[in-house]
């Protein structure tokens, strides 16, 4: 056996760091010259540490041991103990989200018909499941409306850039569909199963989350940077055959990994495979700016006790939310100034994703001032623009996933975002569950 691995994102470069730790034969070819892909560690002149892509990362078990194999623990950073702490707008002013349902109950947050509505959700008889049943159809059905729209909404453009009006259940919270199935609610399948606790560590690297992909990059002994691949093919002698740009001779091999995003695996697989690639090219990326804004920490009023505030669609808000990086990791800034990552876009906010760079700042300094009550223009401002940011896994995602299976009696697999999920940690566990499939002794 011999794999070609397409595309040094974090799920490429972790699958290689495991077939070679297994001994099997592979090649990884990734266009871009740098190796982690959404991954993206920025150092600024000013003495910013920015993060484009993920801003940090939930330590899983999977997370957790590849660090280890990689030397890396003593680059674990520790997010600082208000990110327990998340905020939501609502009226015009951040107010902390109740961190649990029994929070929920106690909490001023919510209405009281809102809590009556929760309570209830323990009485309400479990649905047929439905494959085509979104998220805010879900909670809106057992939760209320008030609970879809000042906790969920935000929730999902913040981590997934979506809408839950488009996004599917099954594909997104699994878990929640099973937890209705089996115990008729999902707050008693949460209290019987204790699935809703404990939080994962919030953690960062201390050089950067791009420190990951760099070591693992590192560590390859057949990782090829800045070599984009540009066609596969089936010799009559079998398996598949990978051609370059750079020129260099084509080589075979038996299985393919495509560690790509849909939209960029898509060409690859017209030839071949015509239907996949029309699947793999519909899944909707939306875009999104990534604005970071620094103040002088005297003049920010707010006092920037938690992780960060979202903004629920229905308040209108310009941008998506702000993580406040300076409060999870002071060591990110020069002293006495506070930052703020904002993000612009995603599928809720589209058309504000793509105006020009200067009235992005311009309108997110106005809304931080607003917000957070900011008296000074920013001391610096700074964008990073992703036209095709994070899969959507809505009605689209469908087709996608059935490609990807029906692929893999064709011996290629697909080991991306799009597949595995969208953060880092699944995209870890899923590269290593594929690596250890391929390694399988053929029967």
């Amino acid at each position: 056996m011999n794999i070609a691995i397409i595309g040094g994102g974090i799920s490429g470069l972790t699958l290689a760091w495991y077939l070679q730790r297994a001994g099997v034969a592979y090649d990884l070819y990734e266009a871009d010259a740098r190796p982690g892909g959404n991954l993206h560690s920025l150092h600024t002149p000013e003495g910013y540490l920015l993060e484009t892509g993920p801003n940090s990362l939930q330590l899983s078990p999977e997370l957790a041991e590849l660090l280890t194999e990689l030397g890396l623990t003593d680059q674990i950073q520790d997010s600082a103990a208000v990110s327990k702490q998340r905020y939501v707008l609502r009226g015009g002013r951040y107010r902390q989200l109740p961190g649990s349902p029994p929070a929920l109950l106690t909490s001023g947050f919510f209405s009281l018909k809102a809590k009556w509505q929760l309570l209830q959700e323990l009485r309400k008889p479990a649905a047929p499941v439905d494959a085509a049943e979104t998220v805010a159809h879900f909670f809106r059905r057992r939760f209320g409306p008030e609970i879809l729209d000042y906790a969920v909404n935000p929730f999902m453009a913040g981590i997934y850039a979506g809408d839950p009006e488009k996004l599917l259940l099954h594909k997104t919270f699994p878990q929640l569909v099973a937890l209705e199935q089996e115990h008729g609610s999902v707050l008693r399948g949460l209290t019987k199963t204790g699935k809703g606790a404990p939080r994962r560590r919030i953690v960062t690297l201390k050089n950067g989350i791009d420190t990951l992909t760099s070591a693992l990059a590192s560590q390859l002994t057949h990782y090829h940077p800045a070599t984009a691949v540009t066609a596969i093919v089936r010799p009559a002698s079998g398996g598949y055959q990978v051609e370059v740009a750079t020129g260099a001779a084509p080589r075979t091999y038996t299985h393919l990994a495509l560690a790509l995003p849909a939209y960029a695996a898509a060409p690859l697989l017209q030839r071949l495979f015509p239907q996949a690639a029309a699947a793999l090219a519909a899944v909707h990326y939306p875009p999104m700016s990534v604005v970071f804004s620094a103040y002088a920490r005297p003049a920010v009023a707010h006092p920037l006790h938690g992780f960060g505030a979202l903004h629920p669609k229905v308040e209108g808000a310009y941008a998506a939310g702000s993580i406040w990086t300076s409060a999870l990791f002071p060591e990110r800034v020069p002293a006495g100034q506070v930052l703020f990552t904002t993000f612009v876009g995603g599928s809720q906010y589209e058309a504000a994703a793509t105006q020009p760079e200067d009235a992005q700042r311009a309108a997110v300094h106005a809304e931080l001032s607003r917000f957070y009550n900011i008296s000074a223009p920013p001391l610096w401002q700074g964008r990073y623009l992703w036209p095709r940011s994070i899969p959507q896994f809505d009605a689209r995602i469908v087709a996608a996933h059935a490609a990807a299976a029906q692929l893999e009696a064709e011996n290629i697999v697909s080991v991306a975002n799009w597949r595995a999920g969208v953060s880092v940690p699944d995209c870890v566990r899923y590269a290593k569950n594929t690596a250890a499939i391929l390694t399988q002794p053929q029967s």
